[in-house]
């Protein structure tokens, strides 16, 4: 198929309107926190500014090359599935959005924060609803694997395992060890390996080259996504319980959070084995 430069048509659809919409107040959003030189004293501040800055400047990067591609017609020439591409960008990007838009009010901003970092919090919120209207529009007009239910989850537990490593570091960098931080990082770096390699493969096309039947490792990676994050589940939920001790570790509202996420991954890894043991019934 030859490339088409400059079809005018291409931005006035609703798809490219919701990406011009995430690009400008996600511009706005990062550009209003770097240009704030701010001391704050909350607790783990540094980290997470540094995931909500990284989160903002990497979805603008790669919706601005989205919107670029889509409007020179040069997807055809890429040796990638791109609408599976798309949809995996857009529904990452609207969960790791939505998760920024919470962090940097409670973990970054002081209780006296300026005003241009509410203004910040706000277009951030606006550009998670750009990226979920994106996710939905692209769903309904593009069908692919990423763009199904167990694609999806997939998008959902690299979310998750990525989240989990970085709950981890914080955990580590204020002086937590031992198993009770080894075991959950082990665990969230297995099965994050495991789910973007996955989402890799679906993204490049390549599934039908995999020397085994791909729904059997799908569903075994599952399996093995389920067993790892039910003991992370479990090993999060002791730290909680010692919050209630004398003497509790520092970092409630981490620790807490640290759960909550390997709850909902796990939830997520379960769905999924369900579909794929579905999937692998009806062949039989």
């Amino acid at each position: 198929m030859p490339v088409i430069l400059g079809e005018v048509s291409i931005l006035t659809t609703p798809l490219s309107g919701v990406r011009i919409w995430a690009l400008v107040s996600g511009c706005v959003t990062f550009s209003l926190v770097a240009s704030m030189v701010e001391p704050t004293t909350v607790q783990h501040s540094e980290l997470f500014r540094t995931f909500c800055m990284s989160t903002w400047c990497l979805f603008f990067t790669l919706s601005l090359l989205i919107l670029i591609i889509t409007y020179i017609q040069f997807h055809s020439l890429l040796p990638l599935s791109w609408k599976n591409l798309t949809v995996t960008v857009a529904a990452l990007a609207a969960l790791t959005v939505f998760t920024a838009t919470l962090a940097y009010p409670c973990l970054v901003l002081s209780e006296n924060a300026a005003k241009e970092s509410v203004i910040a919090t706000i277009f951030s919120g606006l550009t998670f609803l750009a990226y979920a209207t994106e996710t939905h529009l692209i769903r309904r007009e593009q069908k692919g694997y990423m763009a199904t239910v167990p694609g999806l989850l997939k998008v959902l537990q690299v979310f998750g395992g990525c989240v989990g490593l970085l709950l981890i570091a914080d955990q580590v960098s204020h002086g937590s060890t031992g198993w009770e931080v080894a075991i959950p990082g082990m665990a969230y770096g297995l099965c994050l390996s495991a789910s973007l390699g996955t989402v890799v493969v679906m993204v490049g096309d390549c599934a039908g080259r995999c020397p085994l039947p791909f729904d059997r490792v799908l569903a075994g990676l599952s399996s093995l996504g389920v067993l790892l994050y039910m003991v992370a589940a479990v090993v999060s939920s002791t730290k909680v319980l010692n919050l209630y001790r004398p003497n509790p570790p520092e970092g409630k509202l981490i620790i807490v959070s640290e759960m909550a996420f390997a709850c909902i991954t796990l939830v997520s890894y379960t769905v999924d084995l369900a579909f794929s043991v579905k999937l692998l019934c009806d062949r039989i």
